[in-house]
């Protein structure tokens, strides 16, 4: 028997506690999008934990053993995921959950036992307007080309923002729109676009792959699920110069950050290039982070947003990306929004709390003066 055979027949559980743990699986998967739970944590030594509107909180049921967690684990991951689990200690994969919903699976190892983390996919498109983006972003889907990020922590809900935006495009727009995604997470049918997705791992080896294919496959717009190596990030700007309306992800938190994160991951010789081809390609950064509210069960949306201007142009070219926070405060007519000033607005309106307001702005001193200005303006102590 060989070693992969031996990994799916040798896992010392039988057919029917694997088949028993399925059922209790999909029950599991059922109170998750009952509750309106964005994740459900499966590990040893606790219940299931449901993260809702940010928090988790445990599920009404006994703590798992380590054998009720591997056969939870093992009752949903492929037989090609458990290979790489067994050899990697971890895997990602897309699991359907009927029509209601699907879900991001992360499975792995801790301390020798199995767990997992499965992120529910809404099924339903959020319009901008429900994001709470401007209008000049949604001007930004009919460019013919250039460089769109969105950025921000895992869970802030960039996956969402970027499938309103394709999902837009592909409403409106007669064009050829290719996906790579590891997994793929929203499907999205042909509607006014030909759309084509492609699924690292399955149907491509690697993002920077599926992107060099892409450019010979007659595309309008590219989405890159994630720029996570240097390889992947010189593909994309490549193919938003050649023509092309690329979007993409990246884990940081700023418009300056993000373009300093890019130039940096370059080798020094390089780097005053890469700056000379964002400065002309990059169209706009958007940056977000996702907070409980407190006005109603939630979350809602934080954002900053900048929007490519000649300015910013040359900020970028002239490694002066200090002085974009200062652009994108006296840019609101172009479209920008500064994450300072969306934070006060969102707890002026009682959204969000004076922690969150303080805690997630930039320059917290700044926005407590402006607090006690507005609220002074407004006649309240």
């Amino acid at each position: 028997m060989s070693t992969e055979d031996k990994t799916i027949a040798d896992i010392g559980l039988d057919k029917e506690r694997i088949a028993a743990a399925y059922e209790e699986m999909q029950a599991l998967l059922q109170a998750t999008v009952d509750e309106g739970s964005s994740d459900l944590h499966i590990r040893v030594g606790l219940p299931p934990m449901l993260r809702v509107h940010g928090n988790l909180t445990a599920l009404d049921a006994p703590a798992l053993t380590a054998e009720e967690s591997k056969a939870l684990v093992y009752s949903i991951t492929p037989d090609d995921k458990r290979i790489e689990l067994e050899h990697e200690g971890g895997a990602d994969f897309a699991l359907p959950f009927g029509d209601q919903a699907r879900f991001r699976v992360s499975v792995f190892k801790e301390r020798d036992r199995y767990a997992t983390v499965l992120r529910q996919i809404p099924t339903k498109m959020l319009t901008l307007e429900q994001i709470g983006l401007p209008q000049q972003v949604k001007e930004l889907l009919w460019k013919p080309r250039g460089l769109i990020l969105v950025t921000g922590p895992t869970g802030s809900g960039k996956t969402t923002t970027l499938a309103s935006m394709l999902n837009i495009i592909n409403e409106q727009r007669q064009v050829h729109m290719i996906t790579v995604e590891d997994p793929i997470e929203y499907y999205h049918p042909h509607k006014g676009c030909v759309v084509t997705q492609r699924e690292v791992g399955h149907d491509v080896p690697s993002f920077a792959e599926a992107i060099r294919r892409a450019l010979r496959q007659d595309p309008d717009v590219i989405l890159v699920g994630e720029m996570r190596d240097l390889e992947t990030m010189q593909a994309a700007i490549t193919a938003a110069e050649t023509g092309h309306l690329v979007f993409a992800t990246l884990h940081t938190t700023g418009a300056a950050e993000t373009i300093n994160r890019i130039v940096d991951a370059f080798p020094i010789d390089q780097q005053e290039q890469v700056r000379t081809q964002l400065a002309d390609g990059l169209v706009a950064v958007i940056s977000q982070l996702l907070l409980p509210r407190v006005d109603k069960p939630g979350r809602v949306a934080a954002f900053e947003i900048m929007i490519q201007t000649p300015a910013i142009r040359s900020r970028i070219r002239d490694n002066k990306t200090f002085q974009i926070a200062s652009d994108i405060q006296t840019g609101a007519k172009f479209g920008m929004v500064a994450l300072d000033a969306h934070l006060l607005d969102l707890y002026l309106n009682g959204m969000i709390s004076y922690d969150d307001l303080v805690t997630k702005s930039r320059d917290p001193d700044t926005v407590v003066l402006k607090l006690r200005d507005e609220l002074q303006a407004q006649g309240r102590r």
